[in-house]
């Protein structure tokens, strides 16, 4: 696709899964490194606007996480655990070192900031910054869900269910339910996305193994991803580096909770934070003012 003009493909062998990615053309130079990681029900190209503000300031890395675009899809294990934040973190960790980048910047969005959290607790050495967009930690959410946040977020309930009840009930229409999440959540249609950035997500949301991988994700989040966030919390672990936190206007998160207070209860560094004007997918519908909110952050310390 020549609207990535400026990358280049990669693929990585790690931790039992193939991570698809676009990287930096060329060596990383004097430019620091930051790892963009994306959310449901999307890939890495949900960055696309915002890479093309930040890639002559940055070595840009954009994975699929495991499950998701052109990575590869394994069936979930019984306790999910290859699904976990932790092996996604993991399956990162590897893809940073087969590039031999250390340390480096971090973002990620709903999932993919679920990844980065946990990458960021794992691995405190490895991440300079940490970004995270419009959520709250999961833990937090799950404990304080009531009516009104389960039937804005039924999909938290729904995907975790055990398989294959929803994967058969997505796959009897999965371009109807993946055009009702895209264009959900203060979203207001999906004008927003690009023609070829909804191409890529129609095709593979069409993929069986990807909803199943999807579903997986969730799954392990209401179980394994719980038993290892109480575990970081027992022990006091935090977020050891400075984080910035971005929420959208019309979304779940800033109507139900309070992100930025949230975050600052999981972070020992400086934690601070804006909502933008816009729903829940905020490098999409907003990458001018997305791009912008990252440099001014991680471009403080380039």
């Amino acid at each position: 696709m020549n609207w990535f003009e400026g990358f280049e493909v990669r693929h990585f062998n790690v931790n039992g899964a193939q991570i698809y990615a676009r990287v930096s053309a060329g060596l990383p130079g004097n430019r620091p490194a930051l790892l963009l990681l994306h959310g449901f029900p999307q890939s890495h190209v949900m960055w696309q606007r915002v890479a093309q503000q930040l890639q002559k300031d940055f070595y840009l890395v954009m994975p699929d996480l495991r499950g998701y675009g052109d990575s590869s899809k394994a069936p979930g294990l019984p306790d999910h655990s290859n699904y976990s934040k932790r092996s996604m973190a993991r399956d990162m960790v590897a893809v940073m070192d087969a590039l031999g980048i250390d340390p480096f910047f971090l973002c990620g969005h709903d999932r993919g900031g679920r990844v980065a959290h946990r990458l960021a607790v794992d691995h405190p050495a490895r991440v300079k910054k940490l970004c995270v967009i419009d959520i709250a930690p999961t833990l937090d959410m799950y404990a304080a869900t009531n009516f009104e946040f389960a039937r804005a977020y039924y999909h938290w309930f729904h995907l975790i269910q055990p398989a294959p009840l929803p994967e058969t009930m997505i796959n009897g229409n999965a371009l109807a339910y993946l055009h009702a999440k895209l264009g959900g959540w203060g979203a207001s249609g999906l004008g927003y996305i690009e023609p070829a950035a909804l191409a890529e997500y129609e095709r593979c949301f069409s993929n069986p193994a990807a909803v199943h991988s999807m579903c997986e994700d969730y799954r392990a989040s209401a179980d394994i991803d719980l038993t290892h966030d109480r575990a970081s919390r027992a022990r006091g672990d935090k977020i050891a580096c400075d984080t910035l936190v971005l929420w959208g206007e019309r979304g779940v998160v800033h109507r139900l909770f309070k992100p930025l207070q949230l975050w600052q209860a999981q972070c020992a560094g400086k934690v601070t934070g804006q909502a933008l004007p816009g729903g829940h997918f905020i490098a999409e519908e907003l990458p001018q003012p997305c791009a912008a909110a990252l440099f001014d952050f991680f471009g403080q310390d380039k």
